[in-house]
C-alpha cells in the first residue's frame, strides 16, 4: 500500500474530528450537561438522549439532499469543510454554557453534533475515490487507528485542563484541535472530478434521490447490509454516548477518572481498527464485523453484571476493541455495496441509516432510567440492537453485493 498526501490527508481529518466525538459525546460534556448544567442525573441523562436523538434526526432529513448535490457538483470536499465548521464553531460555544442553561447547552451541542456528522458523510465518501479496492480496508481501518491517536491527545489535553480546574476551557481546547489538524485534509486531500456544468443542484439532487429511491430494490444486500447496520449502530451510538454517565451513575467515577480510563482504551481502539482494518483485507468483511458484534454483546452482559469499578475499566478496555472494529469494517463494507460515482448520495442513504437508528437507542437509555431509577436497566436495552444487527447481517451476502455494485449501470444524470 503506498501512502500520499492525499491518503495522509483524508486519515488526518480522522486523526483532526476524534476530540469531539471521545471528549464532548463520551467523556467530558455528557457529563458536564447532566452533573452541572442540569443538576438532576435522571432528568439530565433522559435530556441527553433527546439531544441526541434529535441532532440526529436533522442529520437523516439533510444530508440525502447534500449527498445528491455533492456529486453531481463535484463539491464534496466543500460540504466536508462547511459542515466541519459549523461543528467548530458550536463546540467553541460550549464554553459559555454554565448552570441551568439547559435550552443552551442542549442548542449548542445539537449544532454541533449535526455539523459533525453531516461532514462524516462528505469525509466517508471520499474513501472509494483515495484507496484501491484491495487497500480499501486497511486505509479504512488506519483512518480509526489515527483518529485514536487524535483522541488519546484530546485526553491528555483534556486531563490537564481538568485537573487545573478549567474544566470549561476543555470545549474550546477541542473546537481548536479540530479546526487546526483538519487544516492538513483541506489542503492535502484533493477532489479528483470537477463539475462539468452548472445547473440548479436542488433540481438535481431531488432527480437523483428519486432515481435512487428507485433502484435501491434492486440492491438487496446492500439493503440488508444497512437494516443490519440501522439496527447495531443504535447500540454503538448509546454506548458512545452513556458510558462516561453509566462510571458515574453505577461506581461513582469522577471526571478525571473517566478521563484517564478513556486514555488506556484509545490504546485498545486502536489495535482493533488495525487488527481488524488487516483482517477485512484478508477475510470475508462480513465474518469481521460479526465477531465485533459478538464482542459487544459480551461487553453488555459485562457490564450489567459488573459490581466494580475495576471490573468496569476492563469493560471498557474490551469494549474499545469492539468500537475500534466495528466502526472501521462498517465504513469499509458500505463503500464495496456502492456503486461507483454515487458515493456521497448512497453515503447519505448510510447517514439516514446510522442517524435514524441512533434515535432510537440513546431515547430508550434515558427513559428507562427514567422510569425505573436503575442504570443497570438502561445498558441491559442496548442488547438486543446487538443480537438483532447480529443476525440480520448473517443473511447478507456479501460477493454478491459488492459484483453488482461493480455492473451496476444507473440512468443518466439528467435535469
Amino acid at each position: 500500500m503506498k501512502f500520499n498526501k492525499n491518503t495522509m490527508g483524508w486519515m488526518m481529518y480522522d486523526f483532526a474530528n476524534s476530540a469531539f466525538t471521545t471528549i464532548i459525546v463520551t467523556v467530558v460534556y455528557n457529563r458536564y450537561f447532566v452533573e452541572k448544567v442540569v443538576g438532576d442525573n435522571s432528568l439530565g441523562i433522559a435530556l441527553w438522549g433527546r439531544a441526541i436523538a434529535l441532532s440526529m434526526i436533522i442529520v437523516a432529513l439533510t444530508t440525502p439532499i447534500m449527498g445528491a448535490i455533492a456529486d453531481y457538483s463535484r463539491s464534496k470536499k466543500k460540504f466536508l469543510f462547511i459542515n466541519s465548521y459549523i461543528c467548530v464553531i458550536f463546540t467553541a460555544l460550549l464554553f459559555f454554557v454554565r448552570e441551568g442553561n439547559v435550552f443552551t447547552g442542549m442548542l449548542f451541542f445539537i449544532l454541533a453534533s449535526v455539523g459533525y456528522h453531516s461532514a462524516n458523510v462528505f469525509y466517508n465518501s471520499f474513501l472509494p475515490e483515495i484507496a484501491s479496492e484491495e487497500d480499501i480496508g486497511k486505509v479504512s481501518g488506519m483512518g480509526w487507528a489515527l483518529g485514536y491517536v487524535g483522541g488519546l491527545i484530546s485526553l491528555l489535553l483534556a486531563l490537564i485542563l481538568v485537573n487545573n480546574r478549567l474544566t470549561i476551557w476543555v470545549f474550546p481546547m477541542v473546537a481548536l484541535f479540530f479546526l487546526v489538524f483538519s487544516g492538513f485534509s483541506l489542503v492535502w486531500m484533493k477532489e479528483f472530478s470537477r463539475p462539468s456544468k452548472r445547473s440548479n443542484y436542488f433540481k438535481i439532487a431531488y432527480h437523483r434521490i428519486a432515481e435512487s429511491a428507485r433502484n435501491i430494490k434492486k440492491f438487496k444486500q446492500l439493503v440488508r447490509y444497512l437494516i443490519s447496520y440501522f439496527i447495531y449502530n443504535d447500540g454503538i451510538t448509546t454506548v458512545i454516548a452513556f458510558t462516561s454517565i453509566y462510571g458515574m451513575e453505577r461506581f461513582g467515577l469522577s471526571v478525571k477518572d473517566v478521563i484517564k480510563l478513556f486514555i488506556y482504551a484509545q490504546f485498545t481502539s486502536i489495535g482493533g481498527a488495525w487488527l481488524f482494518g488487516y483482517l477485512a483485507d484478508k477475510m470475508n468483511l462480513k465474518v469481521t464485523i460479526n465477531i465485533s458484534l459478538i464482542i459487544w454483546i459480551v461487553v453488555v452482559i459485562l457490564a450489567f453484571l459488573s459490581r466494580t469499578s475495576q471490573e468496569f475499566f476492563y469493560i471498557v478496555l474490551l469494549a474499545g476493541v469492539a468500537i475500534g472494529s466495528s466502526q472501521a469494517n462498517s465504513r469499509t463494507l458500505l463503500s464495496n455495496l456502492t456503486p461507483r460515482g454515487k458515493q456521497a448520495e448512497f453515503f447519505g442513504f448510510y447517514s439516514i441509516a446510522g442517524r435514524i437508528s441512533s434515535i432510537v437507542g440513546p431515547l430508550l437509555f434515558g427513559e428507562v432510567k427514567r422510569i425505573t431509577g436503575d442504570i443497570r436497566y438502561s445498558i441491559l436495552s442496548v442488547l438486543v440492537f446487538f443480537i438483532a444487527g447480529f443476525i440480520m447481517l448473517l443473511t447478507v451476502r456479501i460477493d454478491e453485493g459488492i459484483k453488482f455494485a461493480k455492473t451496476w449501470k444507473g440512468e443518466a444524470d439528467t435535469v
